[in-house]
């Protein structure tokens, strides 16, 4: 496993105002313990849409979104606002104890965010309690204890969904044993194909062989409550599925009466140019998984599922203090108010299209990129050792030297794949066509000086 962790730098000696001598020193780095692993280390005072800006004044076009959250840019002045004039009012409402007029509102718009009728949501805090949600709501609802995923996905680092996560092995490799009834299956990888990689719209991949002999040789289908996907991998390696994946696995589990849970934790909100990436299949999951951009930044998740299913939940079987938290509610009924205004699904599409031709070009001159890929604005770069083996050995080492010149030219953007050799770059669905023109200037002379 390749160590991407950062060295440690000194905080700050004093935090914004300092220059005036009016603000206390910042404390030290240290206090915060080396579980969390590094990206960067830089200390942010402020952002303002695609920047985060330091108390000394420099700023960093944020590439990263806060993995994905940040979909309405930072502090957005109409999400801010709508913080504050709750935040005056009511900071908790305990679901089970009262109603609140943004908790209302919010339930109401998100019967309405996916195509169809009588949908009805189930809000919680983080991806991974909505994750367990939909599995507990699997399960009650059809009575079977099985649930089946796909290698190469993340959905959280709870005990349970440690169990369905695949992506990576430090997520999960130091806490067996994990919660069983839980199996893996391939996931279509068109560029990492056994046969050799191939285009996705002529997909040769035999993921539904694998998913039929997963049948045949550890759990009958009949037991299974619930199939669950990323519509597209995301810590697996921004991986976009061939046209047929999503549609034909649809049919699959309406055959066995298995339900189809839609992990769009890091793939909704707009981030591939449709309000949820399931839109681009035509595809109606029985369970779709919100989290992520939902609400700006704000701690909140959710589920969505028609209500007939939603309502096999006795009163009481699942919950959560926090859920629904009102000052979240209050960002989440800004962040739809901000998407719709000004359009930012759209937005995405269009400037992810411009990303996607850019880092093509860039493809054609350093030839250790092994693939380009990506929806809208969830953009990657895969990384490989050319003329080493069969041509698509991983090269990890590589992904960190890029990530690192570009975080010296002030950009940020991450890393992701099973093996940490795929940049992945998340742009706020606010970005512009300069921004992205600027991103790709700064992503050519990095690659250069990463000998890429």
């Amino acid at each position: 496993m390749v160590d991407t962790r950062l060295e440690p730098t000194p905080a700050p000696s004093s935090g914004p105002g300092s220059k005036s001598g009016t603000a206390q020193a910042w404390p030290d780095f240290s206090v915060i313990p080396p579980v969390w692993s590094r990206i960067t280390n830089i200390s942010v005072e402020r952002g303002e849409g695609s920047w985060l800006i330091t108390p000394d004044g420099d700023r960093y076009l944020d590439y990263s979104s806060g993995i994905g959250v940040t979909n309405t840019g930072h502090a957005h002045p109409r999400v801010a606002a709508a913080i504050a004039a709750q935040a005056v009012k009511l900071l908790h409402g305990q679901q089970n104890i009262v109603y609140h007029e943004p908790g209302l509102r919010l339930h109401e718009r998100l019967r309405h965010v996916l195509p169809g009728d009588d949908w009805s949501a189930f809000l919680s805090n983080s991806g991974a309690e909505a994750i367990e949600a939909a599995v507990k709501l699997a399960r009650i609802a059809t009575g079977r204890p099985v649930i089946i995923g796909f290698r190469g996905g993340y959905h959280g680092r709870t005990a349970q969904t440690m169990a369905l996560t695949t992506a990576k092995d430090v997520y999960r490799g130091h806490f067996e044993p994990l919660p069983g009834s839980v199996y893996h299956t391939a996931y279509p990888y068109c560029y990492r194909a056994p046969g050799g990689s191939h285009d996705p719209a002529a997909c040769t991949c035999d993921w539904e062989a694998q998913l039929d002999l997963t049948f045949h040789q550890l759990i009958y289908p009949e037991h299974v409550a619930a199939i669950i996907v990323e519509p597209i991998l995301g810590e697996g390696g921004y991986i976009v599925p061939p046209p047929g994946f999503l549609p034909r696995l649809r049919e699959i589990t309406r055959q066995h009466g298995i339900l189809l849970i839609a992990d769009e934790v890091q793939t909704g909100y707009g981030r591939t140019g449709r309000f949820f990436a399931v839109e681009h299949w035509a595809v109606e999951p029985d369970i779709l998984v919100m989290a992520k951009g939902i609400a700006s930044g704000l701690p909140l998740s959710g589920l969505l599922a028609k209500r007939k299913l939603i309502e096999k939940w006795p009163p009481g079987s699942h919950g959560g203090t926090y859920g629904g938290n009102v000052v979240s509610c209050a960002a989440a009924n800004a962040t739809l108010d901000v998407i719709e205004d000004e359009q930012l699904v759209e937005n995405a599409a269009v400037r992810g299209m411009q990303f996607l031709a850019g880092l093509r070009d860039l493809a054609t001159r350093y030839p250790s990129i092994g693939d380009v890929r990506g929806l809208g604005l969830m953009l990657a770069l895969e990384f490989i050792r050319p003329g080493e083996g069969d041509g698509r050995v991983p090269d990890p080492n590589l992904t960190k030297r890029l990530l690192a010149e570009a975080l010296e030219r002030k950009l940020i953007i991450l890393s992701a794949g099973t093996y940490a050799n795929v940049a992945r770059i998340i742009p706020p669905l606010v970005t512009s066509a300069a921004e992205v023109d600027l991103a790709l200037s700064i992503l050519d002379d990095s690659l250069a000086a990463a000998g890429a």
